[in-house]
């Protein structure tokens, strides 16, 4: 096929103490690729919330950031060093946090070792919307919590698309999974799961106290992992949070519910410990670990564990052990618009197919 040499992708114009503003943007094709870099046509783009102060902390600040990073797609040209590809090859993988390329381009160029390929059943719109949440759960259970089967787990919010995962990753694997429900709809849903959770905890209703509902199903001793999509730090907060964070745990309850060797991990980046709250987790022996999925991008030291990891829940997503919630594709004219959305609401999620 003829690739043009002027791609146009969505970008982000950062506006100090404003709104971000999304705009179309051109971007020209260099006329040859590097050693080790693979030129993609892209068929599906998932659109995740850009992390501003993320990206003023590792020194990335633009006045253009490129929109869109998780991508799947057919390889259409390699470089002269390249080993893991050649054209045609089905592609997926997530685009490094310093790369100059939008997703949404139709043709983008990345170096080799961000990519897996794709199996061939796997469509192009299911892993570019979940392969950043498969990720969060494979590092979360498997790269800080050590989850072996027989734990026990607490997952926060299962009905997320990030909780999820979480839910499916622990099943396979043998963990007793407890779960909490944000609405009667995700209650619901997560009753009807199968593989199905041990318990799910209603925290919408205020009728549910998370600490005695963990240890009636624990025994009293508490579980072996939680992993949290956010954390209420205090108890005054509540009278002026939105109602979706009202719903979060307190930081108290996390702890209180973990056992002796527990293990938490959190997604909340300001999470703020006091003495009282250290002591408890240094009475029960346990631990804390912060999630980021973007330190398998930002650096090298462990490429090949990243690569491994990226294949292995495409494989489980391919075979049906990993069942994302589908989401409804959007064409790349409401791409602009649903980027918008997902900034101002995080857990939301969107696909752009190309």
């Amino acid at each position: 096929m003829k690739i043009c040499s002027v791609m146009k992708g969505l970008y982000c114009r950062a506006v100090s103490d404003a709104e971000p503003k999304f705009v179309i943007q051109e971007m020209t094709l260099p006329d040859v690729l590097t050693s080790h870099q693979v030129r993609v046509q892209v068929k599906a783009c998932g659109l995740s919330p850009l992390d501003f102060k993320l990206l003023r902390d590792v020194g990335m600040q633009r006045d253009l950031i490129p929109v869109g990073r998780e991508v799947a797609g057919v390889v259409l040209q390699v470089g002269p060093k390249v080993t893991f590809f050649q054209p045609e090859d089905e592609v997926v993988g997530i685009l490094p946090l310093d790369s100059s390329f939008s997703g949404l381009c139709e043709v983008i160029d990345t170096d080799e070792y961000y990519l897996v390929q794709k199996p061939e059943k796997l469509s192009s719109v299911c892993v570019a919307g979940a392969l950043r949440d498969g990720l969060c759960a494979y590092s979360a259970l498997h790269t800080h919590a050590r989850m072996a089967a027989g734990h026990t787990l607490l997952v926060t919010d299962g009905a997320s698309s990030f909780g999820l995962m979480c839910i499916q990753l622990a099943c396979y694997h043998g963990a007793k999974v407890l779960t909490t429900s944000h609405s009667p709809q995700n209650h619901t849903f997560l009753e009807q799961l199968r593989p199905s959770v041990a318990r799910v905890i209603p925290v919408y209703n205020s009728s549910s106290d998370l600490l005695s509902v963990v240890m009636e199903e624990t025994g009293g001793l508490g579980v072996d992992i939680v992993v949290d999509s956010g954390v209420h730090l205090h108890e005054e907060e509540e009278e002026v949070e939105s109602e979706e964070k009202k719903l979060l745990p307190h930081k108290h309850d996390i702890i209180s519910v973990l056992g002796v060797g527990g293990h938490w991990v959190t997604s909340h980046q300001d999470l703020q410990l006091d003495p009282p709250d250290c002591r408890l987790l240094y009475l029960k022996s346990a631990s804390v670990s912060f999630l980021n999925p973007e330190v398998w991008t930002a650096s090298s030291s462990q490429q090949g564990r990243y690569l491994h990891i990226l294949k292995d829940i495409v494989e489980k997503m391919s075979s049906g052990l990993l069942r994302p919630q589908p989401e409804e594709a959007v064409p790349l004219y409401e791409a602009t618009v649903a980027m918008e959305t997902v900034q101002r609401h995080p857990k939301k999620k969107a696909v752009v197919q190309l």
